[in-house]
């Protein structure tokens, strides 16, 4: 029996040791392997594709390969360090860099600097510095910081939240089950927009969450650095090149804009109003092939879901339509709100097919909705402008400086379409994207989040203050 264990252990170290590179394996499968955590800042599966900023990144890479991506999703941050040093994926990403993690893995150069905040409740003691949270804070047990924390601040006990990420601690702060944690900036107001009683004390003055891809030390030690240095030169490019700024505008460009009134307001009116409309804009949905909760977005933007909502320009109905746009899509009642929402939807649509064939999804969505809410002519005026400033005039970051020019004295003969509230477009974009992004998010928690295990940690030695963690569910959906 010891002998048959020896043989299976030198037979391990062996095929270990023969392990191809990371390039090599992908040039032989044809398929390069990714490992990562679920989470709106990484990678999920959204209604109609895989989406997350870190899905977009290396999908982006995966193609500069000539393979095809495979996402391992693992259930923590440490998980993904594993999974990459084992062979298990030959890269890591949406995992944080610190001193305990470069021992484990190669780590590319640093492609993404976030600031970290301290975030509490509203209408509780507001923290004026970190000692004030000794005892009081909890973070996520796979965060990078805890360790930092215990050099900087040894007399500073806080807790982990064992298998609970950072989304999942902001909710128990939000719910009073957690007194505060410690998040980046970027997906603190991500979540505000779902928890509008989450508040930012204050920003680190010494700390930012610094982003890199993991790779396995197996390569540098055989010499073999083919796959590391394709990642860091596609990064590189990605920052040159303006990628990493779409993706940014894309995933978290539109989180601050809304505020904490509104996403509460919001979530108030899906309560009172959205289930009675619901259904008609699911039909619409089912016949023109787009996102219902897209649909239900754009008529809270326009109408606040009022079928009887009227501007004092006219514009009528659930999808707040002009008189000649209404004629033009055959609804002859604009107050009928199956009426509205359907021809609201083909007008968005047949939007999407007069634009230029160049813009791609789901940028051209943004642009759709910023011509629903300023006309196409006035979108095509801002494209101008961008080209003759020799920018990209197809991606929706680009298009977000263009548009405040249309309302620019210094830019009016250059419009073939006359001025127009750019600013305004720009927000009306922005608020439906986050009312989007909040009906996704509340739909896609239909069950209950799981009960906190709270370790105990740095400074910390006590029982589990939370036996029953929060049960977070919408009534809604």
């Amino acid at each position: 029996m010891f002998g048959a264990a020896l043989v299976l252990t030198v037979a391990g170290l062996t095929t270990c040791q023969r392990r191809p590179s990371g390039l090599a394996q992908v040039a032989a499968t044809g398929v390069l392997r990714v490992a990562t955590v679920s989470a709106v800042d990484t990678y999920y599966k959204g209604p109609e594709r895989e989406r997350g900023y870190e899905y977009d990144l290396v999908r982006a890479f995966a193609d500069t390969l000539g393979a095809r991506l495979e996402i391992i999703t693992v259930a923590d941050r440490d998980s993904v360090l594993a999974a990459v040093a084992r062979g298990r994926a030959q890269l890591g990403v949406g995992v944080a860099v610190n001193e305990a993690r470069r021992r484990r893995v190669r780590f590319t150069p640093i492609y993404d600097v976030t600031p970290l905040a301290v975030v509490y409740k509203r209408y509780e003691q507001r923290p004026e510095r970190l000692a004030d949270l000794s005892g009081r804070l909890t973070l996520a047990g796979d965060t990078a910081i805890g360790d930092w924390l215990r050099r900087r601040f040894p007399d500073l006990a806080f807790t982990r939240a064992a298998r609970t990420d950072i989304e999942g601690v902001m909710a128990g702060v939000a719910t009073g089950e957690l007194q505060a944690t410690i998040a980046p900036v970027n997906l603190v107001a991500m979540n505000q927009r779902y928890h509008p009683s989450l508040r930012v004390a204050f920003e680190l003055a010494e700390r930012e969450r610094r982003l890199a891809w993991a790779l396995s030390y197996h390569d540098a030690r055989r010499g073999a650095d083919g796959l590391y240095d394709r990642a860091i030169a596609f990064l590189q490019n990605a920052k040159n090149r303006g990628h990493l700024a779409r993706l940014d505008e894309r995933y978290f460009g539109h989180a601050s804009r809304l505020g904490f009134v509104g996403g509460a307001e919001f979530a108030r009116q899906v309560e009172a109003r959205l289930a009675r409309w619901r259904p008609y804009f699911k039909q619409a949905a089912r016949r023109y092939g787009i996102d219902w909760r897209l649909l239900a977005a754009i008529g809270y933007q326009e109408s606040r879901w009022d079928p009887a909502a009227r501007s004092p320009t006219d514009v009528r109905g659930m999808m707040m339509l002009t008189e000649s746009t209404a004629a033009r899509m055959a609804v002859d009642n604009r107050r009928n709100p199956q009426q509205s929402i359907d021809g609201g939807t083909r007008y968005l649509l047949q939007l999407m097919d007069r634009l230029p064939a160049s813009i791609k999804r789901p940028d051209r969505m943004w642009y759709a909705l910023a011509a629903y809410n300023i006309g196409l002519g006035h979108v095509l005026d801002a494209r101008r402008l961008l080209i003759g400033a020799g920018r990209d005039p197809d991606i929706w970051v680009n298009l977000v400086d263009a548009l405040p020019d249309l309302d620019r004295a210094r830019y009016a003969d250059l419009l073939r379409y006359g001025p127009a509230n750019g600013e305004a477009a720009m927000a009306y974009v922005s608020n439906i994207r986050a009312y989007f992004d909040i009906l996704r998010w509340m739909s896609d928690r239909r069950v209950t989040e799981p009960t906190f295990a709270v370790a105990p940690a740095h400074g910390l030695n006590r029982p589990d203050p939370l036996p029953n963690g929060p049960a977070l569910s919408s009534p809604v959906f």
